[in-house]
């Protein structure tokens, strides 16, 4: 009886519909069901043996994306309980550190998140001390550059949320490091000579420094500011970016073999 119910619904049109090529038996079923497949269609069919050892890639790239997911489950999961504004700001975070969860919540966010620096600066470097950086590669080189600033920025931009004396004074101090950015910073190089019609091009209302913190210093505007960023922006960036980084893994080969 059971066992006729269930090659009712397996012959069914809705099942096929949803799985077209059954279980996955050999060769040939398995390339058609990674292909057809939204996610695992970003993955090659085939990869080498060697260019999965551990002792070769160290699991760093795979690792940072798990973290990036943990970060994403518990950075929404924390939005329910934090309020972007500066007279809750801390009390919220204190709340997180002692109520909600048993604290739990939030110390795996802090914790996921100096993890994944190190895990995404250890990746890098296996990148580059096994020359996987280079043709046909360079591309995805480039695009994983682009993710290691995200994810420092992301550090960067969440260090302000929980408004504390060291929040506030270390964003304060980093922030003003913009002011010394080539052709976009009052105080850095090149900014006397960039010019549009006469007019200096960097003002001190639209420097690098301002256009960070939405004012000259660190205050309500740049706390909403940098949640935004935190929460939205940075994450979205990074999402789609990862995605073609597995792309590009495909089309490029698969993950690169010891030389």
């Amino acid at each position: 009886m059971i066992s006729s119910v269930f090659d009712y619904i397996r012959n069914s049109q809705v099942w096929n519909s949803i799985f077209r090529h059954g279980i996955p038996r050999d060769r040939r079923t398995r390339v058609m069901a990674v292909m057809s497949n939204v996610f695992l269609h970003l993955h090659p069919v085939a990869v080498r043996k060697s260019g999965i050892r551990l002792s070769f890639t160290w699991c760093m790239g795979g690792l940072t994306f798990f973290l990036f997911l943990a970060e994403a489950i518990t950075g929404v999961l924390l939005m329910f309980y934090y309020r972007p504004v500066p007279e809750r700001a801390f009390m919220d975070i204190i709340a997180l550190r002692s109520h909600v969860t048993l604290g739990l919540l939030r110390e795996i966010h802090r914790w996921g998140a100096h993890a994944m620096i190190i895990a995404i600066w250890l990746h890098m470097m296996r990148v580059f001390l096994t020359g996987s950086y280079k043709p046909p590669r360079e591309f995805n080189w480039g695009v994983g550059v682009i993710l290691l600033v995200i994810t420092m920025l992301l550090s960067f931009t969440g260090y302000l949320l929980p408004w504390d004396q060291l929040a506030i004074w270390a964003i304060t101090v980093g922030s003003n490091m913009g002011k010394a950015t080539p052709g976009f910073g009052m105080q850095g190089p090149l900014t006397d000579f960039v010019k549009i019609g006469g007019i200096p091009f960097v003002t001190p209302r639209s420097d690098a420094a301002f256009i960070l913190l939405a004012g000259t210093s660190v205050g309500e505007n740049a706390l909403l500011r940098f949640y935004v960023l935190h929460c939205i922006a940075l994450p979205l960036a990074a999402a789609v970016l990862i995605a073609i980084h597995f792309w590009r893994i495909r089309k490029d080969g698969g993950i690169s073999g010891p030389m």
